[in-house]
């Protein structure tokens, strides 16, 4: 039986450790509670509804009147095809307990991936990535839950409409499904991408020559340890915002003003490093009453003890005013703001 509590404060159930509370809050631990839950047309017609992972993604400005719905569903199996592995995963695992496994197994493509916060739910919906990956580059598909009608439908990578943190669940279907699991595709022979950011240096600071994937991940979570504060010592959400991503024509303006700006060529333009962008403008380390950013990063935003989401907000946009002020180059929150 299904329990619905009231009033619960959300406090230990998202990174930043903003204590805002649910109307109502429901954990589930099996798909078929979702049907159960649904089944009730009180929770059906309820306007307001929230899927919560690990918490990692967002920021509470306010308390949240409606339902919570907290995804615990676990396990994680695998099924290997000649060189091929095929791993499904319950939403509710760790992002980076998924990573652990798979490379204790010797299945490679996620190692840099390693260490990012989260639920592996919330990974197709975000398209996380790092270092040079994204969630789409080892995404099989994934199973959702349709609200409306109380089907489990199956999703494959073109369905999921992939783009730089984005997906389809938060566009088109946002807020129609719940993720149940995800299936990614992995393989026993490492192609391994070591040419993005730091890695390549920090091999060579450990004087490892030929890297497997186990060497690919500690580097890459130590390179995060480094950059990144432990949410569990001081509320944070990661990277805060996204990378802006500029045309050509745009890019080239901006290079002749500052030509020694960081970029990186991808497939739809050129993409600016936005905590450089942050730094330059004299946030990194900054202290703003109960808020400020991070001391070893800019791109992350910190909560020192006592932050309400509103105060962390406006250091936002006090940030993106700044950027845009100096680079005209707009910069786009990666958090979800609730």
């Amino acid at each position: 039986m299904l329990q619905i509590h009231q009033n619960i404060s959300l406090k230990n159930f998202n990174t930043f450790g903003i204590d805002a509370y649910a109307k109502y809050f429901v954990e589930i631990n099996h798909k078929e509670q979702l049907v159960e839950l649904f089944k009730d047309p009180k929770w059906h017609d309820e306007t307001q509804r929230l899927i919560l992972g690990g918490g990692s993604n967002m920021l509470f400005t306010q308390n949240f009147d409606g339902l919570v719905i907290k995804m615990n569903i676990r396990g994680i199996e695998h099924r290997i095809n000649h060189e091929e592995v095929i791993v499904e995963s319950g939403a509710g695992e760790g992002w980076n307990d998924l990573v652990n496994y798979c490379v204790d197994w010797g299945f490679a493509g996620m190692e840099n991936l390693s260490l990012i916060p989260g639920s592996v739910g919330a990974s197709p919906v975000q398209n996380i990535g790092a270092y040079g990956i994204e969630l789409k580059d080892v995404f099989e598909s994934c199973e959702a839950f349709e609200i409306s009608t109380g089907n489990f439908k199956s999703f494959n990578k073109t369905d999921c409409q992939f783009a730089y943190r984005e997906s389809i669940f938060k566009q088109n279907l946002k807020g129609k499904y719940i993720i149940t699991s995800v299936k990614f595709k992995l393989s026993t022979q490492p192609n391994l991408n070591v040419s993005y950011g730091a890695i390549e240096e920090e091999l060579k600071n450990r004087e490892i020559i030929q890297p497997n994937i186990k060497d690919i991940s500690k580097v890459v979570s130590a390179i995060r340890v480094s950059k990144l504060p432990d949410p569990s010592t001081i509320g944070n959400a990661g990277s805060f915002f996204k990378n802006p991503v500029l045309e050509k024509n745009e890019f080239d303006l901006l290079h002749k003003k500052f030509p020694d700006i960081p970029h990186y060529i991808i497939d739809n333009g050129i993409k600016l490093a936005a905590g450089w962008l942050i730094e330059q403008c004299g946030w990194k380390g900054k202290i703003v009453g109960n808020t400020g950013t991070w001391k070893n990063q800019a791109l992350v935003l910190v909560n020192h003890g006592y932050a309400t989401g509103v105060e962390i907000y406006n250091l936002s946009q006090a940030i993106i005013d700044s950027v845009k002020t100096k680079f005209d180059v707009s910069l786009e929150r990666e958090v979800n703001i609730i």
